[in-house]
């Protein structure tokens, strides 16, 4: 918790309690499923919440928007940015049931009422619309756009950014941005969080 206290500090001591109680849900549950590498899990707070509060950093979520976060697994990004942002609806799309089972009983543990779920597919949601889709690296950045595109809404609700595809990747991924045809913005991680972890992680965002 310490290492989230060190990038932000602007929570109410409700949210700093739910991010607190994370570490202990998460070793509890995945004990049961596995959902977080056992090699990972013992490194949290860096590897999951803050990588997912990376997003945050640039990303001024505003009340009232809409985020979906495509092949949640075990609710990376979508967790811990639904506690940084409480005004902020997000909606958590897995296509493997017993990672959302975790993830809801996460949610439910901790009192997080901005979370929806839904086990299928991000490319067979049909009828809604999102300001922004978020996912980590679950998939190759072309295949991502072609899920997330159909779901964006195209008026934009921050002056900064456009509505997009937020995607925490790592790595070289000159041949992944190639191949997908886009001409994303890349930003590193190191260039805000000084662990050794994130030298090689990469914010992907790529606009609609």
């Amino acid at each position: 918790m310490e290492l989230i206290l060190k990038y932000f500090n602007d929570f109410s001591d409700h949210q700093v309690n739910q991010f607190s109680a994370l570490g202990d849900l998460y070793e509890t549950w995945n004990q049961k499923i596995n959902v977080i590498s056992r090699k990972d899990i013992d490194s949290l707070y860096e590897r999951h919440v803050l990588h997912a509060l990376a997003i945050a950093a640039q990303f001024p979520f505003r009340s009232g928007m809409e985020i979906i976060d495509i092949g949640t697994g075990g609710g990376f990004p979508g967790i811990p940015l639904a506690i940084f942002f409480p005004d902020v609806q997000f909606h958590l799309v897995d296509s493997i049931a017993k990672k959302l089972k975790v993830v809801e009983a996460v949610a439910t543990e901790l009192s997080i009422t901005n979370i929806t779920f839904q086990h299928t597919r991000a490319e067979d949601i049909k009828g809604r619309q999102f300001d922004f889709a978020v996912s980590r690296a679950v998939a190759p950045l072309k295949d991502l756009w072609r899920w997330s595109k159909p779901l964006l809404r195209k008026e934009r609700k921050l002056e900064e950014f456009k509505n997009g595809l937020i995607c925490l990747k790592g790595g070289d991924l000159t041949q992944e941005i190639f191949e997908s045809g886009l001409r994303p913005h890349q930003v590193s991680v190191a260039d805000f969080f000084e662990e050794s972890f994130f030298e090689e992680k990469f914010l992907i965002y790529a606009p609609v």
